[in-house]
This record gives structure tokens, C-alpha cells and sequence, in this order.
């Protein structure tokens, strides 16, 4: 249904842009923003702008930022011997959230995908490379358990091998509150390999 208000369907029709919003989840957001007092709509869109205005790629690990280089790569009580590969920068965002790794991350800014395009020189591999000096120890790798993911930790770990680096990858397996019956063969086998002594 089209709406009489070329506003209206404009709102929507950019909406509708957002990923998993459809044409009706894009018409309650703008019949909410209809009813929501103007301060508050205004409020939003300066976010949004502000988004695009002062968010910006660390050069060091391309994390985002407002300063350059990002407060993780600067922060004095990180270790620095560490660095953790990750495909997204809300990637970091989830691994912060845990407090309980306390090294360097490194965004790729994807993962390898031949069908979509997207080759290692697509992604900040180079510059990984670059970062993996003297300094660094350990490389953790933690893309995503899934065909791409895994595609581009086998291709890390052939660059990085030759490098005597330690390298590890995060563990998979079955999710807190999961039962083994509904699981699937790869993810029991992952929770074999990587069970723990306890």
C-alpha cells in the first residue's frame, strides 16, 4: 500500500534499507517516529549523522573510533604480545563484553568469499602481517565458526605459521543451555576436540 504523504513513503522506503527491516517493520518505525515528540526524532537523527561524521577506522587495528588510533591500541594496560583476529568490529564489542580478554585485536573487515567477491586482498591481511613483529606472541584466531570463517582462518594460519608464532582459536562447541540431541555432527565434534580437563 502506498501512502499519500511522499514524506511518509520516503521514510519508509529508507527504512526498508536497513537489514532484517522489511516493508512492515519500516511503516511501525515511522508510524512510531509519528507519535514520538519532535526533540526526540531530531535526537535520533543527529546520532545517525553523527555516525557518519565521527566514526572512524583505527589505522592500527580498524576497529571503529572517534580518535586515531582507537583507545584499545593506545590503552598501557592491554598486552600487547597478544593480538586477536577478528572478522567484524562488532566482533570486538562481543569479546569486550566479557572483560576476560585483555590483548590487541586485529579487524579484518570480513572473511574470505569467493562466490561474493571478497579475496585476501579484500581484507586488512596485509596489514596484519605488518603488525606481527617482535613483539607479538600469541595470534588468537576468532572469525566465525562458519564456512567463510573458517576459510579464512585456514588461509591466517598458513601466513602465520611460518612466522613461529604461537596461534590458537577460540573454542567451539555446544551453547550454554543446548541440548546434545539437537546439535549437529560438526559442532559435537568441536566440543570433543576441544574439551577441557577438569
Amino acid at each position: 500500500m502506498q501512502y499519500s504523504s511522499v514524506s511518509m513513503e520516503k521514510a519508509i522506503s529508507e527504512f526498508s534499507k536497513l537489514p532484517g527491516i522489511g516493508r512492515k517493520s519500516a511503516q511501525r518505525l515511522v508510524f512510531y517516529l509519528l507519535k514520538t515528540q519532535p526533540h526526540e526524532v531530531r535526537s535520533l537523527a543527529e546520532a545517525i549523522i553523527a555516525i557518519k561524521e565521527k566514526i572512524i577506522f583505527c589505522t592500527v587495528c580498524f576497529n571503529i573510533t572517534e580518535t586515531e588510533p582507537c583507545k584499545i591500541c593506545t590503552s598501557e594496560t592491554r598486552d600487547r604480545s597478544v593480538i586477536c583476529i577478528v572478522e567484524e568490529a562488532n566482533d570486538v564489542l562481543a569479546i569486550e563484553k566479557t572483560t576476560k580478554f585483555k590483548g590487541l585485536y586485529h579487524v579484518l573487515g570480513g572473511a574470505l568469499s569467493p562466490l561474493e567477491g571478497v579475496g585476501p586482498d579484500d581484507l586488512h591481511i596485509r596489514e596484519l602481517l605488518t603488525r606481527l613483529n617482535g613483539t607479538t606472541t600469541e595470534v588468537i584466531l576468532a572469525t566465525n565458526p562458519n564456512t567463510e570463517g573458517e576459510a579464512t582462518a585456514l588461509y591466517l594460519e598458513k601466513l602465520i605459521k611460518p612466522l613461529s608464532l604461537k596461534m590458537t582459536r577460540i573454542a567451539r562447541g555446544l551453547p550454554v543451555g543446548g541440548a546434545l540431541e539437537y546439535a549437529d555432527e560438526i559442532t559435537l565434534t568441536r566440543a570433543l576436540e576441544g574439551r577441557m580437563v577438569i
